[in-house]
């Protein structure tokens, strides 16, 4: 059964850093081995590993996206967020992540990322392990 948990973010494009949550799950579930997927279910929202010990990563990365796709650039879709489902569908909305002794296996300084692209707003993130 899949795990889930809730994500608050705080401005339109936001990256929030789950890393804890996701090792949280994987501790409680006692599982030491394996494979761990994250899934995001929205269409503007989704999820990145990259870098998590400089914060001018996440803000790199939300300005390249809107500069690549802005959010006002006469999209056929008239609700106001086109551009948050064009960069959803960019970066995605899952990841598998290894898992070994009952840990993430992650780089040094890799963080696990949930993006959002149309907020700010209360989101899911499902976990199966």
């Amino acid at each position: 059964m899949p795990r889930s948990f809730h994500v608050k973010t705080s401005a339109r494009t936001d990256m929030v850093d789950i890393t804890a949550q996701i090792q949280a799950a994987i501790s409680e579930s006692g599982k030491s081995d394996g494979v761990c997927t994250v899934f995001i279910p929205h269409t503007t929202a989704g999820i990145v590993i990259n870098e998590g010990a400089d914060p001018d990563v996440c803000n790199d990365i939300l300005a390249k996206l809107n500069e690549m796709v802005p959010p006002d650039a006469g999209y056929q879709h008239t609700e106001g967020n086109a551009d948050s489902h064009i960069k959803t569908a960019l970066v995605g909305t899952t990841a598998s992540l290894i898992v070994e002794n009952g840990r993430l296996v992650l780089g040094t300084w890799q963080k696990i990322f949930f993006c959002e692209f149309d907020g700010p707003r209360s989101r899911q993130v499902y976990i199966k392990i």
